[in-house]
């Protein structure tokens, strides 16, 4: 029988020998370096404005933190040590400390927030140094870009080619990223007046790419992806301009509109199929392909910074460890006193 709402609620008795529901177990005490971070944590929701998800992340990390200094017997932030700090980070790897071992992401968000705890406890006087100003997060290993060989290419972009108005539009699209190095984005965004196919008295014809942040670069277009484009312009895209609105997009899809980027990768990916390549290729895999080409074929890392329109020499200086790869193999293969 369901009790009614006025119904008096039925006392629980505890079992023998439990505490009484009023004798929880004593709470500790904060300690100097559980105010310090309550204090930093104020801080970052007030002053930085952080979200509530942040700082519960934040408060997470810098609680195991505190377990940590806790173990190591030291309770006073001025007590902290660099030793402290770097003995931290290396439990965050191998979990040491009692907790999860965390992957170089998630620990170096972790020693982000011990970081900023301790540039808080400086400026604001609570600690007479910064021993956590020369510890720096740990740095995921470089992630080399993904490149197919100049036959692997070669068979892509001749598997894209047909004599329609679409079979048009796939080839001169994917000469176009192979020959320029561009980004999707920067394709499928170019209209017809961005380009110019008559070429200067000697060299190939230009492109006006607009790369991030709207930055605006110059690049040459081969001989191959020239004629491509012309076929297409010339055979394919009046058809399919006809099926639309008049948009001034260069490539366009079946019903006369701008190609989007996902029709770009069902293009490569169709191609890749018919040339039997089953390598993970997408229109990145061109541009990667088009970087490292031009550095096995002895181009300066400058040149292809511009061309790629990468802001930082760094950024482009990751394609050269492919190169090294390549060289090495090569070597290795190759010269008589190599190995042995």
């Amino acid at each position: 029988m369901v009790p009614s709402p006025s119904a008096e609620p039925v006392a629980v008795q505890p079992a023998p020998g439990a505490p009484a529901p009023d004798s929880a177990p004593p709470v500790s005490p904060p300690t100097a370096v559980d105010r310090g971070i309550t204090d930093y944590l104020q801080h970052m929701g007030v002053e930085r404005g952080l979200a509530a998800n942040t700082l519960a992340a934040y408060r997470r990390d810098l609680t195991r933190y505190a377990r940590y200094l806790a173990a190591s017997g030291c309770g006073r932030p001025e007590d902290i040590t660099r030793h402290h700090v770097t003995g931290y980070v290396r439990a965050l790897a191998d979990g040491s400390d009692g907790g999860s071992s965390l992957g170089v992401r998630s620990a170096a968000r972790t020693v982000v927030a011990v970081r900023g705890l301790h540039k808080f406890w400086a400026l604001e006087g609570f600690t007479p140094t910064d021993p956590a100003s020369e510890v720096h997060p740990p740095m995921a290993g470089k992630r080399l870009p993904k490149a197919i060989s100049v036959d692997e290419v070669t068979r892509i972009l001749e598997a894209a080619g047909t004599d329609t108005a679409t079979g048009l539009r796939d080839r001169a699209l994917l000469e176009f990223l192979y020959s320029t190095g561009a980004r999707i984005s920067e394709a499928v965004g170019l209209d017809v007046d961005d380009i110019s196919l008559d070429p200067a008295e000697s060299g190939p014809a230009i492109v006006r790419l607009f790369g991030k942040g709207s930055k605006e670069r110059l690049v040459p277009l081969g001989s191959y992806g020239a004629r491509a484009l012309e076929a297409y312009l010339v055979r394919g895209r009046p058809l399919l301009a006809a099926k639309g609105k008049g948009t001034p997009a260069l490539f366009l899809n079946a019903r006369g509109g701008r190609i989007s980027r996902q029709s770009a990768w069902t293009i490569l990916k169709a191609a890749a199929g018919k040339a039997n390549i089953t390598k993970d290729v997408s229109p990145h895999t061109l541009r990667h392909s088009f970087a490292t080409h031009l550095l096995e074929g002895g181009a300066d890392v400058r040149v292809v910074q511009e061309l790629l329109g990468h802001a930082s020499v760094t950024t482009t200086q990751v394609y050269t460890l492919v190169t090294a790869d390549t060289l090495r193999e090569i070597y290795a293969a190759a010269h008589p006193r190599a190995l042995g």
